[in-house]
């Protein structure tokens, strides 16, 4: 039996992705929760095959989760779920090690495929996903330039854009006010802007505003 945590903030949701799993022969889900704190702390608790995750929520978000889930336990399989199938968030959480990205408009089966593909040790990414990335790789592709930044600091990018301030960034990522701002004027440098605004502007652009929950 394949056991699934499922971690997404929209109880509606959460309650239907787990009602539909459940109707699989091979698939139970062991445990839910609305948050990636809760979702870290729920694996600290339980014993788990998959995780299906929402890219999209408020506090760490998802792909902090993802690293630090993966930091603690490498063999899980980790399957990111969200509404957003294009911009650097689907690179950057494979390049974390998640093995599979879906759509939320995915049919159900596709799920319940996704997460037996995973298991059997092959990636599963829908095909919104997997041609996103393949025109990404092409020569003259206009590359989006939150690539080039760190999982911390893509972190960082996620709370300035759901509007947090500096003292509660820093209590979230469990860091001090001063390294936080490092990370800050890091991917300013990086990505070679000077405020917040500009910032905003640049995620718009490239599609990284879908790290706000929504």
């Amino acid at each position: 039996m394949i056991s699934v945590l499922l971690v997404d903030d929209h109880e509606l949701v959460r309650t239907g992705i787990e009602a539909l799993l459940n109707t699989a022969e091979d698939i139970v889900v062991v445990g839910v929760a609305k948050s990636g704190e809760e979702a870290i702390e729920a694996m600290n608790k339980l014993t788990t095959d998959v995780v299906l995750m929402d890219v999209n929520m408020p506090g760490i978000g998802g792909q902090e989760a993802c690293r630090r889930i993966l930091q603690q336990n490498p063999t899980v399989k980790i399957i990111a779920v969200s509404v957003h199938n294009d911009g650097p968030i689907p690179q950057q959480l494979l390049r974390l090690g998640v093995l599979g990205f879906i759509s939320k408009g995915s049919p159900v089966d596709e799920m319940i495929k996704a997460i037996r593909k995973v298991i059997a040790g092959e990636r599963y990414l829908c095909s919104e996903v997997a041609n996103n990335l393949a025109f990404q790789s092409l020569p003259g592709a206009n590359e989006s330039p939150f690539t080039k930044l760190s999982a911390r600091e893509n972190e960082v990018v996620s709370l300035i854009l759901q509007g947090r301030a500096i003292k509660e960034m820093a209590d979230l990522m469990g860091l001090s006010d001063k390294t936080v701002n490092t990370y800050r004027y890091r991917l300013y440098d990086k990505l070679q802007i000077k405020n917040d605004v500009e910032l905003t502007r640049l995620a718009i652009k490239f599609g990284h505003i879908d790290t706000i929950s929504i």
